[in-house]
């Protein structure tokens, strides 16, 4: 709207014309911003998510864990959504599937390694 102004004016007092502004010049750097956000940001975060996800769903009695807390037990009962984690001997506690944060034996192999 200024810029058409400020052309019309410059056209009326026999200047050159004065080009309009590129409005994909404009966007391009907010787009460019824009994908490079989601790549650096979004997608990792998904494909932690996605594994996460994948290894609540894999729980089962018997499995060594911490969770997100940094409770270190054993898994004696899977529910829907809950689990009954062993933290010590006669104390056992419930924690919800999400609360873990890894399994115990698959790191201790990965270190073995």
């Amino acid at each position: 709207m200024i810029f058409g102004a400020v052309a019309e004016l410059a056209r009326q007092a026999g200047g050159a014309p004065v080009a309009r502004p590129n409005m994909l010049g404009a966007l391009l750097p907010f787009v460019l911003v824009f994908v490079i956000f989601y790549l650096l940001i979004i997608m990792p975060q998904r494909k932690k998510q996605k594994k996460h996800l994948e290894l609540v769903e894999n729980l089962k009695p018997g499995d060594r864990v911490i969770t997100t807390a940094g409770i270190f037990g054993t898994i004696m009962g899977v529910q829907k959504d809950l689990i009954e984690l062993k933290v010590a001997s006669n104390t056992n506690i419930k924690i919800t599937k999400s609360a873990v944060g890894v399994i115990r034996g698959a790191t201790d192999r990965l270190e073995g390694e």
